[in-house]
């Protein structure tokens, strides 16, 4: 099947309802019999997800829920979470989705930017979401047919924010990523980011109602939510939710449940990779699996080399970032590349190379990456400064990522200041050595990446106060206590002194460069 081309495309934004919510009704009316989400503790099918989305929306009325007012949903991929972020997006409030593993610190501080008028729990599913809705004080109530659910306290001082009149552009979804300050940024993504990102991501892997994806990418992560979430939904298929992986379970659900469609970070299948040397299996038997995908964090050739003969077929990757619904780029099925590559740009999206004299860049030199489209977000959330310094009057957004292009193909090489990818998530060091720095007997701190096989280890040095006692071990707790878990360092290490360069800054190329041979002492 040959690439989209603009007319396509047009025709695609042309036909987007004006609401994510909308995409469920005529798969409804058409198919009302057919599985749409499936999880352990039960099944919906077209029809009674149909009729959950305004049941949940009088549920959410009746406890306070106003269009305008931000709500957060704290929680692991269930049923209930999709019925109140779908609920939400139909009654115009805002769907603010966090991921529960993050620290109470952490949760907080987004509760305070957002204004949340009200956070949800989804506590049948998730531990770590049932912990954070004691410590807030939630009450626990039966919803739906699903069992308990977490409800906190109403806020009474929220302020709805005003309802865009033009829906498609009202914000479908607030979600948090790190900021380079180190306080959380919240990407405002509207109805027809999501929803365009959604219909192009189903049309260039050809879903249909016969296929069966997995989803155990996060509901709190962008791709989990629009790729996955809205892509199924938007083409009829059916949605097999789990609110963690783990490759054996994984495998079984796989074999089981006959998937057709797995997407992933690079990570998850290093994990499957690892699974397999353990218990001897050279190669998988999924014959129904057709489409195997990565994105969210770098992918290196010997980690797809394995994944590829382990599966017995090609290992796709796409490439974006939040603030662009995710996707920026993705390889076709039609033109499976046996390099690295992240593929062409996605049908309908722009994309620029930018040298540091703000030129565009010739094919095969390496630039900043920018893209333009209609999945670019609105902007962030209460930052007017950051939204001006990363869209440009154009509509211009610039990723801080860098790439370059072989003809139409992009190859991501590197990375604008000290962004880390743990697990397929943004690691700001910022925010690390905020919380370092804040220790009474710390003096100052520097956090830097280093490179793993599938992944990305976070290596923290810390300075001491003159005399200080303090061991690794006890850093390493507090961290605990202020971090989620991907954003915890791998390792501490202690340093008399930062090396600095002539203006007192850290030289964090020279602590990246004792961080990988600590690595090779390790």
């Amino acid at each position: 099947m040959s690439p989209l081309n603009e007319t396509q495309v047009r025709a695609i934004l042309k036909s987007l309802p004006p609401r994510i919510s909308d995409v469920v009704r005529p798969w409804s009316e058409r198919q009302p019999d057919h599985p749409a989400l499936v999880e352990a503790s039960g099944t919906w099918t077209y029809k009674q997800l149909d009729a959950a989305i305004p049941a949940t929306e009088l549920w959410l009325r009746e406890r306070g829920v106003r269009p305008g007012d931000r709500v957060m949903i704290v929680g692991e991929n269930c049923r209930a979470f999709v019925a109140v972020f779908l609920a939400l997006g139909s009654m115009d409030a805002w769907p603010v989705v966090v991921n529960p593993r993050l620290s109470q610190r952490e949760v907080d501080q987004i509760q305070n930017h957002s204004g949340a008028r009200r956070i949800i729990y989804t506590v049948s599913v998730s531990p770590h979401a049932a912990e954070h809705a004691k410590n807030h004080g939630a009450v626990t109530e039966e919803f739906l047919d699903l069992g308990p659910i977490g409800v906190g306290p109403l806020n009474e001082t929220a302020v709805p924010e005003p309802v865009d009149t033009d829906v498609e552009n009202h914000v479908a979804v607030l979600i948090y990523t790190s900021g380079t300050t180190g306080l959380p940024k919240g990407v405002m993504l509207t109805h027809r980011n999501l929803l365009f990102t959604a219909a192009g991501a189903a049309l260039i892997r050809h879903l249909m109602p016969e296929d069966r994806l997995f989803g155990v990418l996060p509901m709190t992560h962008i791709v989990g939510l629009s790729v996955v979430l809205l892509g199924t939904l938007t083409s009829g298929a059916t949605l097999y939710l789990t609110p963690r992986f783990d490759p054996m379970s994984a495998r079984a659900t796989l074999e089981k449940e006959k998937i057709t469609v797995m997407l992933g970070v690079p990570s998850l299948y290093g994990q499957f990779v690892h699974y397999a040397k353990l218990r001897g299996i050279r190669e998988f038997d999924f014959p129904s699996l057709r489409i195997i995908s990565a994105s969210g964090a770098p992918l290196n050739l010997s980690l797809k080399t394995s994944v590829e003969t382990l599966f017995g077929q090609v290992l796709h990757q796409g490439y974006g970032v939040t603030e662009t619904s995710p996707n920026i780029s993705q390889t076709r099925l039609e033109l499976p590349r046996t390099d690295t590559s992240v593929g062409e740009p996605f049908p309908g999206v722009e994309v620029k190379l930018v040298g540091p004299d703000g030129r565009l860049v010739p094919e095969g030199e390496v630039g900043e990456l920018w893209a333009r489209g209609p999945n670019v977000m609105k902007g962030y959330y209460r930052a007017p400064e950051e939204t001006a310094a990363a869209l440009d009057s154009e509509g211009w957004f610039n990723t801080r990522d860098l790439a370059r292009a072989e003809g139409r193909n992009l190859f991501i090489v590197g990375r604008t200041k000290d962004l880390i990818v743990r697990f397929g998530f943004n690691v700001y060091p910022a925010e690390i050595e905020s919380v370092f720095n804040a220790h009474p007997e710390v003096v100052q701190s520097a956090v830097v990446g280093r490179s793993l096989e599938e992944n990305e280890e976070i290596v923290a040095f810390v300075q001491l106060v003159p005399g200080s006692a303090l061991t690794t071990t006890q850093l390493a707790e507090y961290a605990a206590q202020q971090l989620g878990a991907y954003k915890r360092p791998t390792e501490i290490v202690l340093v008399e002194a930062m090396p600095l360069t002539s203006v007192g800054k850290v030289k964090k190329s020279e602590l990246a460069r004792m961080a990988a041979l600590s690595s090779q002492s390790r």
